[in-house]
């Protein structure tokens, strides 16, 4: 394949990238090898039984390469250094998917990522990283305390929307991992197999990799061909638990007397060895920590003179030359025996010190009008002038917006303390507030508005201010005066439906209460629709909410929903029925007809709602990877038990009984309905809301006649199945008889199919 500069040779510096050794302080076990090639083994990592502390640091150094190569004895990884503050630096295969001139798949390649156990990829300096022009991939596996996924979509028209060093979406993306992560694997897809782009683009690539080593160069598409491995830094832990738990056992690791144990996390994850100051070497050695010789080094001490400083056991001390006392440190450390300097150094140091006071004084008036003059900057940037003007038009109105100064949301929030963190997403940090008037809010720090789209941004929390739903989080103002605008929302308690839906260990399931019982589901139902609805075509402005899901559907002490984060939301004209928009959603919520044209209506919803109804159904995620291959993707299955009329199988048991199979099954219809690929053929908000506030008050003792019959989609026209691998695919739901194939997704990952027989 050919050799072109930028990447490669940024990689390949990376790759050859030597461990310095530590002095002629020794790093290993008596009788063991220090080194394989250019890598330094320092202990507990070791190359026999007798040299490695246990099987999780053996190593293996191949010969057969020059110079040698070392490698993880447990998954064969190459090492190209270890570092005793505890990361290793492996070297990880890159995934890899081509396609030919026709769209078919010629080569593809991935492989799984499993470390031993005390190692965990570093969160923090490793990102999945995504190159292509038609590529969507994921990263999922296990982390130490739980299972997790991510990943990102790269796209591109033309290699004139590469942008050099940029990696945000056109051509390159990136996701960040969480820490504590032993086994990941790495999945590649495309929406049209690169069909539209193969002139300059063939293959998509996903990789994780040390953010430092990857620089994205528009040269990334064609230069990634000839790179096979990138490197992944890993930490590594001496031990199990905290060091309180370690300290005294058999197998405790920190055996150098002048050594300290450092826990790693809050959650007893581990603990390393570190040498105490003013020492050097290996902790995990009897003998590993010497003293460090300060005086030898005069960037280690501060004595006047070389000769005047002394070294002690991790320490130094200094001295004065005959005639002089003092400590012997810096310029002024010694001064002349029996004068009058030490009074002539009183008065300037009074002088310096009154200087000096009068210095803050001036500092702190700077920096207060510095600060004044930024938020006033902030606030300009963030569109206020547009906001007063807008306010100053509807001065007396109860619903207008508040706009917050910085000092009140700061203080309500003790500082945005990383301890009232309730929430964080795609669109910005929540914390939980309360004002000076004991009100309880909820404060987003959104992320940083597009300068070009400040306008759009104004009118929308304008419009959103005005909103007065009770099953709507209300807005209730916002501060401008930071660099991130802040969005100051009604505090809703009772946390996400997703939280009451979804258990995620036996912990929660004991702690949670019991499961929500179907009134309480069919109410909340029914409110999040009228909100929705409302959204739709009450407001005062068209709203698309666009991520609507059970995360973002709180509950209050009454378990009384309200429609919550519209970071993701478009205001519609009333003359537009559809926006041109980014693709952006919650993966397994996201409307397929908006996936593949970018096209955002109000049906988009419509879908989104029609999974939060299965999840309500069946208690069950909508997109679970950990659940059999059939059972993974929770629209696809719950359809087929509903076509196979074995919908009891699916549903959760606290729904099924009771009466309530009538209901459950007017529920399931309604969400098929709601899920219909075609967005067209899916009911409105308005009907879902009617459909469903019927049924409630059927429940209730009331009447309510109106159903929806047309539009209805037959059962044989459902077919969003995975196929072998996973992917979304077109399923035959007549097997193959009459020719019909149902609405979907072919396994391109997007390319839209609507195939049909004659005449429909």
């Amino acid at each position: 394949m050919p050799s072109h500069t930028p990447v490669i040779f940024m990689l390949v510096f990376v790759l050859v990238s030597v461990s310095v050794p530590l002095h002629a302080l020794p790093i290993t076990k008596p009788n063991c090898d220090d080194r394989c090639g250019n890598v330094t083994i320092p202990y507990p990592f070791g190359m026999s039984p007798e040299c490695h502390r246990d099987p999780s640091f053996a190593v293996a150094c191949n010969r057969a390469f020059d110079p040698p190569k070392l490698f993880l004895l447990n998954n064969s990884a190459e090492i190209t250094k270890i570092a005793l503050e505890g990361q290793v630096t492996l070297l990880h295969p890159i995934a890899r998917s081509c396609y030919n001139t026709s769209g078919g798949e010629i080569s593809a390649s991935s492989q799984p990522l499993i470390l031993p156990p005390r190692l965990t990829v570093n969160g923090t300096a490793n990102k999945l990283t995504i190159v292509g022009c038609d590529t969507i991939a994921f990263i999922y596996g296990k982390r130490l305390d739980r299972s997790f996924m991510t990943g990102c979509t790269a796209m591109c028209d033309a290699a004139a929307d590469l942008e050099e060093g940029l990696c945000a979406g056109a051509g390159c993306c990136q996701a960040a991992i969480p820490g504590g992560v032993w086994e990941a694997e790495i999945e590649l897809g495309s929406f049209l197999n690169y069909t539209f782009v193969l002139d300059f683009d063939r293959c998509g690539y996903a990789f994780l990799v040390e953010e430092s080593a990857f620089n994205f160069s528009v040269r990334s598409l064609v230069d990634l061909e000839g790179v096979d491995k990138v490197p992944v830094v890993v930490d590594w832990v001496a031990g199990n638990g905290s060091c309180e738990a370690a300290m005294g056992g058999a197998g405790y690791a920190c055996l150098s007397w002048n050594s300290r144990c450092e826990s790693i996390g809050n959650n007893g994850d581990g603990y390393r060895c570190v040498c105490e100051e003013g020492y050097e070497g290996s902790a995990y050695l009897v003998d590993g920590c010497q003293d460090i010789d300060e005086c030898k080094d005069s960037t280690l001490n501060n004595c006047m003179k070389k000769e005047y400083c002394t070294n002690t056991l991790g320490n130094y001390t200094c001295s004065c030359p005959d005639g002089y006392s003092g400590n012997g440190r810096g310029r002024s450390g010694c001064t002349m025996k029996d004068n009058k300097l030490p009074y002539i150094l009183i008065g300037i140091s009074c002088g310096i010190t009154t200087l000096l006071i009068a210095a803050i004084f001036f500092y702190m008036e700077l920096k207060r009008r510095s600060s004044k003059a930024k938020k006033h900057k902030f606030f300009l940037n963030n569109g206020g002038f547009l906001l007063q003007q807008k306010l100053s038009a509807r001065e007396r109105s109860p619903d207008a917006v508040k706009i917050f100064p910085s000092s009140e949301l700061h203080s309500a929030t003790a500082g945005f303390s990383p301890a009232m963190i309730v929430g964080q997403g795609g669109f910005g940090t929540v914390y939980k507030g309360t004002l000076s008037d004991k009100t309880p809010v909820a404060v987003k720090k959104s992320k940083q508005v597009d300068p070009t789209q400040i306008e759009q941004f104004i009118n929308e929390v304008f419009v959103l201010s005005q909103i007065n739903h009770r099953n709507i989080v209300r807005l209730l103002g916002c501060c401008l005066e930071t660099e991130s605008p802040l969005l100051v929302y009604e505090f809703v308690a009772n946390g996400t439906l997703s939280s009451h839906l979804h258990k995620k260990s036996e912990t929660d399931k004991k702690n949670a209460g019991p499961s929500l019982p179907w009134g309480a589901r069919l109410r909340i139902a029914a409110e999040t629709a009228g909100a929705l609805a409302y959204l739709h075509s009450a407001a005062s402005a068209a709203i698309i909410h666009r991520d609507v899901k059970s995360d973002n559907i709180l509950l209050d002490e009454n378990l009384t929903a309200k429609v919550s984060d519209f970071g993701a939301s478009r205001l519609v004209p009333a003359d537009i029925s559809q926006v041109s928009t980014m693709v952006q959603g919650t993966f397994g919520y996201l409307d397929p007809e908006y996936m593949q044209t970018s096209q955002l209506t109000e049906k988009s919803d419509v879908y989104s709602f029609g999974m939060v109804l299965l999840e309500l159904l069946t208690s069950r995620k909508a997109v679970c990877f950990d659940a059999a291959e059939e059972e993974r993707n929770l629209a696809s299955y719950f359809l087929c038990m509903l076509r196979e009329n074995r919908l009891s199988e699916v549903v959760d048991e606290s729904v099924w009984g009771d009466g309530n199979m009538e209901k459950v099954w007017r529920v399931g219809r309604l969400a098929k309905e709601c899920l219909n690929v075609k967005g067209e053929n899916r009911p409105s908000m308005k009907e879902v809301a009617m459909e469903l506030e019927g049924m409630l008050m059927m429940m209730m003792g009331g009447k309510h006649s109106w159903s929806r019959d047309e539009g209805v989609v037959d059962d044989e026209k459902v077919g969003l199945l995975f196929d072998e691998e996973g992917l979304m695919n077109v399923v035959d739901c007549n097997g193959g008889g009459n020719g019909k194939i149902c609405d979907g997704f072919d396994s391109s990952w997007g390319r839209f199919v609507n195939e049909v027989d004659g005449g429909r």
